[in-house]
């Protein structure tokens, strides 16, 4: 949510959840052919501390889970790169640092844009 409102406050608009694009991206812009994921560290297995925290009990059912959503994600960023969309994921533990991920968003937002 904070990173919708930040770009909302923006000024940039966008389509949430499409359902008929694979994956079901967070946030999507249509006309800019890009799209933003926005991934919690632990469900998707980010690099940081809180993506490698690992499941107490039912070990290795959680840890076959968690391969699997990496697994899913990565299929669907090289579907909708195939499909000429532009990806980016947003990490759960970025938005701790919110004007510095707001930078990161804008700055993949605004690469490639014409000026007219």
């Amino acid at each position: 949510m904070m990173v919708r409102s930040s770009l909302h406050a923006l000024g940039y608009r966008f389509r949430v959840h499409v359902r008929s694009l694979c994956g079901v991206p967070d946030l999507v812009f249509p006309a800019r052919r890009k799209i933003i994921f926005v991934h919690g560290c632990f469900w998707h297995r980010h690099n940081c501390r809180y993506g490698q925290v690992a499941p107490a009990t039912r070990r290795r059912f959680w840890l076959k889970k968690l391969a699997e959503n990496q697994g899913r994600d990565r299929r669907n960023r090289r579907e909708l790169r195939a499909g000429g969309w532009r990806v980016l994921v947003a990490w759960e533990c970025q938005t701790r640092r919110i004007e510095w991920l707001v930078g990161r968003l804008v700055a993949f937002l605004e690469e490639g844009q014409h000026v007219r």
